[in-house]
């Protein structure tokens, strides 16, 4: 991303269920932390634990190097927050970081050879939706390429701009037909030529 950002998670649950939860997606690709015991006290710290539930809720904080908040946003567990409008608070916040990642993206982009044509699945190893499409398609011996947007050069800035900023998997770029998120419907009618009658 270029910001000058560190990413932490913070659940309020106990290490080995950590574990387990990061191990059923192949892990994350940032630190996790367990605010287990005593039971939310970071969450009760920053106002977000719901003590009648033992839960804390799904929030998002920006914090500057001085260690002030300088943005939340409390959402509910099942949105998902706009990726672009957290990295224009991070631009805000560091903005010589913002800079120098503006002099990066002006720079001729690096030639990415990305696949074209058949099935081509844009992914990542955690995503749960991602491992129901590859089921998906080896029930119906689908031939698929998969592109892992955490390790191909390129392929997360490709989702971003067919996903309207997001980091959104799975993608499925179909003879070029464009598909965001695992949607069974959508999968059925746009490989209707390719499944037996």
């Amino acid at each position: 991303m270029g910001l000058n950002t560190q990413v932490l998670g913070i659940s309020i649950d106990h290490v080995p269920c950590l574990k387990a939860w990061t191990d059923s997606f192949g892990g994350i690709n940032y630190p996790l932390l367990s605010d287990f015991w005593p039971h939310g006290a970071i969450a009760k710290q920053y106002s977000v634990f719901r003590e009648n539930e033992g839960r804390s809720e799904r929030a998002i904080f920006v914090i500057d190097k001085q260690g002030i908040i300088r943005y939340i946003d409390v959402h509910d567990i099942d949105t998902q927050p706009d990726n672009e409008v957290l990295f224009d608070i991070l631009r805000k916040v560091d903005p010589e970081a913002a800079a120098a990642q503006k002099k990066t993206e002006a720079r001729p982009p690096e030639s990415v050879n990305l696949p074209h044509g058949g099935i081509v699945m844009y992914c990542t190893r955690w995503c749960p939706a991602c491992k129901r499409a590859r089921a998906w398609f080896q029930a119906r011996n689908l031939p698929f390429i998969e592109v892992d947007i955490d390790v191909v050069p390129g392929a997360s800035d490709q989702v971003r701009k067919w996903a309207k900023g997001n980091r959104t998997t799975p993608v499925f770029d179909i003879d070029g037909t464009i598909l965001i998120d695992f949607n069974e419907q959508k999968l059925l009618e746009a490989l209707k030529e390719r499944l037996p009658a």
